[in-house]
């Protein structure tokens, strides 16, 4: 059997921080106490009617210029019909034949190279309320408050090939609502989830059938189901089985995937123009005025990390993923006073394990991008050590305050002067003659142990680059 190859489409929901629901003038906000947050319109009520929400057409339009999507000038709302419990009015509007952003493409770095990966549409859509499972009871409640809520889908081509494309793709997908503001992606509030479409086939043929996992509630969730699909799938074709066309509920607890439905058999949605709304209407004038609004956005920040800074792709993911750490990055580079590779290994290192320890985002420590500048400096002439460096930094990011007078006020500044390294040398190198001997004698491992007994001696305030070379030039004059 030839190889075969795997085809992967994904479907992202995202729900948009506007301050009021998509279709009424609920608050749009996480955590209330249920059916708090509701009214006639959102609970689908008799003779009320919908209207839409300008803030949510402008957050699409963004993401579509973020995703270099063609933006549809004049889109129109549809009704989808489907009976479930948390849909009270029994239909959703959302768009169908036309939506607000049309094709598009999404540039992102796997393994160092630029992959493209295509975008079918985003379209703007309201969500559906929560059904809620409790032992305490015998039956399910149901919770309103979502009914709603604004949402973008963003949908892509079947470009990705494996799961670390996907998962990269999703990590720029959340990273861009960041940067936009558009959306907060909080997981798990189900701020961001997204349908998973796999398929395999053997290259050079048609794609095969795919099958779908529905509502993957975490990024891992989506690589391990697009793993044991891939396997499902594979397992099936190599015993000359037939792949079914599915909709299948990922279980992230037992890593299966379980089937929901056959599509064949698979209820029709019945879209139709929603008649309660007229044509969605973008004008150049406001386009342009959103494209002025558009930030540098991280997945063109990262490519450039990568071909300006020699950063690799983790690196640069890291500091470009959450805007503050760039901004942080950024501005320390333009001080012109440290390298930036110097900056990046403490963005990287220290600062997003400060931020990962206490919740806090960048903007919330003490640390200013000057004084991160300052203590790199520091560093990098040899005024302190880099055990030295990460002391200062813990107290720039947790009190703020000076470089220069926190190395002063805890004593970290290291000794540079020759005459007291020399002499610090002689009296390391006379107290460990056997260690001086080891090392003319082709043992280099005996050097170490003669720097650490001067770093020893001079309670860690002796510059060890300076240190080595002197004794290294004393020991080489003794032979």
């Amino acid at each position: 059997m030839a190889e075969l190859e795997s085809v992967i489409g994904l479907e992202i929901h995202a729900e948009l921080n506007t301050n009021t629901k998509i279709f009424c003038g609920c608050r749009n906000s996480f955590g209330a106490a249920p059916n708090s947050q509701i009214c006639p319109v959102c609970m689908g009520l008799p003779g009320t009617l919908p209207r839409l929400n300008s803030k949510v057409c402008d957050f699409a339009v963004k993401m579509g210029l973020a995703l270099n999507c063609e933006i549809n000038k004049v889109s129109r709302m549809d009704r989808k019909n489907y009976f479930y419990p948390d849909l009270p009015k029994a239909y959703q509007i959302s768009q169908s034949d036309i939506p607000i952003c049309g094709k598009g493409k999404l540039d992102i770095l796997v393994n160092d190279k630029v992959r493209t990966i295509g975008i079918t549409r985003i379209h703007i859509e309201e969500d559906a309320g929560k059904l809620i499972h409790d032992d305490e009871y015998s039956g399910t409640l149901c919770d309103l408050n979502r009914c709603g809520v604004p949402l973008i889908e963003i949908v892509t081509e079947p470009d990705i090939r494996n799961s670390e494309e996907a998962r990269i793709f999703l990590e720029n997908i959340r990273s861009i609502l960041r940067y936009l503001g558009i959306s907060d992606c909080k997981m798990q509030e189900g701020s961001i989830r997204c349908d998973v479409n796999v398929s395999m086939h053997e290259k050079e043929t048609p794609l095969g059938v795919r099958c779908e996992l529905k509502n993957v509630n975490s990024f891992s969730a989506a690589v391990r189901g697009i793993e044991y699909e891939i396997k499902r799938q594979t397992a099936i074709i190599e015993n000359n089985g037939k792949i079914e066309r599915e909709t299948r509920r990922w279980n992230d607890k037992k890593g299966i995937s379980i089937l929901m439905r056959n599509k064949e058999n698979a209820q029709d949605y019945r879209f139709f123009p929603e008649p309660d709304l007229g044509a969605v209407v973008i004008s150049d004038e406001r386009i342009n005025i959103l494209k002025d609004e558009m930030p540098e956005l991280p997945n063109r920040k990262m490519i450039r990390y990568v071909s300006e800074y020699g950063l690799n792709c983790s690196e640069a993911f890291m500091i470009a993923d959450v805007p503050d750490k760039a901004e942080l990055f950024e501005q320390c580079i333009e001080t012109g006073k440290c390298s930036h590779r110097s900056a990046a290994n403490r963005i990287v290192g220290e600062i997003t394990k400060y931020v990962n320890d206490t919740g806090k985002s960048v903007s919330e420590t003490k640390l200013t991008a000057s004084e991160l500048a300052e203590l790199c400096c520091a560093a990098e002439k040899g005024v302190i050590s880099s055990s030295s460096a990460k002391i200062v930094l813990s107290e720039l990011l947790s009190s703020g305050g000076n470089t220069e007078e926190i190395i002063s006020r805890l004593g970290l500044a290291q000794n540079s002067d020759d005459e007291y390294l020399s002499k610090l040398a002689d009296e390391v190198i006379a107290d460990n003659q056997r260690s001086a001997d080891d090392f003319k004698n082709g043992k280099t491992n005996a050097l170490g142990h003669l720097i650490g007994q001067a770093m020893k001696l001079s309670k860690g305030k002796a510059d060890p680059q300076k240190v080595k070379e002197i004794i290294l030039n004393k020991l080489k004059t003794e032979e």
